[in-house]
């Protein structure tokens, strides 16, 4: 999802799989990507929606996504979760040298 909202509007299959390698630095599998997006679909936290047909594409149209605001909830708490986590982490490192 943190790809998709990154991307905005351009976010379709290979620039989903593109951006996570970007900023991940590790390849991604195809598979693995479409079928996240398809579980994260049925769940309703991404909705997507046909692009027009391209010739580069043999005819066949581009499938877009958007985070929708279920998603943005989610991702909002596992970021605070996250946070909370991490708070004081730097102190309990230090200490463990």
């Amino acid at each position: 999802m943190l790809a998709v909202l990154h991307l905005g509007p351009k976010a379709y299959g290979a620039t989903i799989i593109r951006e996570l390698e970007r900023r991940t630095g590790r390849r991604s599998s195809s598979g693995a990507v479409y079928v996240a997006l398809r579980r994260l679909q049925k769940k309703g936290l991404v909705s997507s929606r046909l692009g027009d047909p391209t010739s580069t594409r043999g005819g066949r149209p581009k499938r877009f996504y958007t985070v929708e605001r279920a998603g943005r909830d989610c991702l909002r708490q596992a970021l605070e979760d996250w946070s909370a986590m991490v708070r004081g982490l730097e102190d309990t490192l230090e200490q463990t040298s």
